[in-house]
């Protein structure tokens, strides 16, 4: 089942860099994350996820229940009031960006889609991060309407367009993944996809241009150094790390762990790699060691089982 190898590769990508969140990668060459370890940045027991998981589960949760935007912001809120789809009851890592969109969200005084940034510097990685499910439901649609919900779902909290397209980038490379393509087909064909659907459209050019290193067909992004691979926040970095990881590697276990050492924002570079690699490997490929760790693996099984019958 596609979609519990993709959400079990997200929770245990995410899991893996949770203790080395915000360490240097030149600390992690020295002392490399293996297995899944615990305390560590944010004390938490091991198998501990972050609130990537968090959001991904509450877009679950949404579509499980039926499409709808206002119910999403209402599960973000939760999440910041009550602590809801949290491993352990307790909210210990929130972005700046989503944090402001989801007190818009709690305000209720603009649509739930027009709550995230829209500036250029709401472009980090924390919309990116949780829209993996999102292609479960929008796999059959038009290309059109594919990037027209998949922009909607990112704007409660990152409405620039440079995230909102890296959010559409991943999922149509995560579409073709399902049909079947191995890691550089799917890419291949994404180049050419995501370019023929950006010159029907009026985009602003100079913010396609911070996708080039992706999408160029003529120096392609997986023959780069890994030194030329950031792994920040800003949701560029992200998309490029991923599928750098996922083209420079062949299974999962060395795909996730390739994402966690990159260092910096270890636990969404992990979680972003983490879902494509779980589609693209399947549950098998996933250690069995690390998923039974995981926090809630009950409830997140669930969770896959009620949104499975609803898709």
């Amino acid at each position: 089942m596609n979609l519990k190898s993709a959400i079990l590769g997200l929770a245990v990508g995410d899991a893996l860099g949770v203790p080395v969140e915000f360490m240097s990668r030149e600390a992690l060459q020295k002392n490399p994350v293996k297995i899944l370890q615990e305390f560590g940045t944010h004390k938490q027991p091991k198998g501990t996820w972050s609130d990537d998981s968090t959001m991904t589960f509450c877009l679950m949760e949404m579509l499980a229940e039926g499409y709808d935007l206002q119910e999403l912001g209402n599960h973000f809120v939760n999440w910041y009031r009550a602590a809801y789809w949290t491993p352990h009851g307790v909210v210990f890592d929130m972005g700046n960006t989503t944090r402001q969109a989801i007190r818009q969200l709690e305000l209720g005084e603009v649509p739930p889609q027009d709550a995230g940034g829209k500036d250029i510097q709401s472009n980090g990685n924390g919309s990116l991060m949780r829209i993996l499910p999102l292609i479960f439901y929008t796999k059959d649609l038009p290309i059109e309407e594919r990037w027209q919900i998949t922009s909607d779902v990112s704007a409660l909290t990152h409405g620039h367009f440079i995230a909102c397209f890296a959010c559409f980038i991943y999922l149509e490379y995560a579409r073709l993944l399902l049909q079947g393509k191995n890691a550089l087909e799917a890419y291949q064909e994404v180049i050419v996809l995501v370019n023929d659907f950006a010159q029907t459209k009026d985009f602003p050019k100079e913010h396609l241009e911070v996708f080039d290193r992706i999408l160029s067909a003529s120096t392609p992004l997986y023959q780069l150094s890994r030194k030329a691979i950031n792994s920040g926040g800003y949701v560029i970095d992200s998309l490029e790390a991923s599928f750098w990881c996922l083209l420079n590697h062949h299974n999962y276990s060395e795909t996730v762990l390739a994402a966690v050492n990159l260092g910096r924002d270890t636990d969404t570079t992990g979680a972003i790699t983490g879902g494509l690699a779980g589609i693209l490997y399947g549950e098998e490929g996933i250690p069995m060691t690390w998923v039974a760790y995981l926090a809630r693996f009950n409830d997140i099984i669930n969770l896959i089982d009620r949104l499975q019958i609803k898709l």
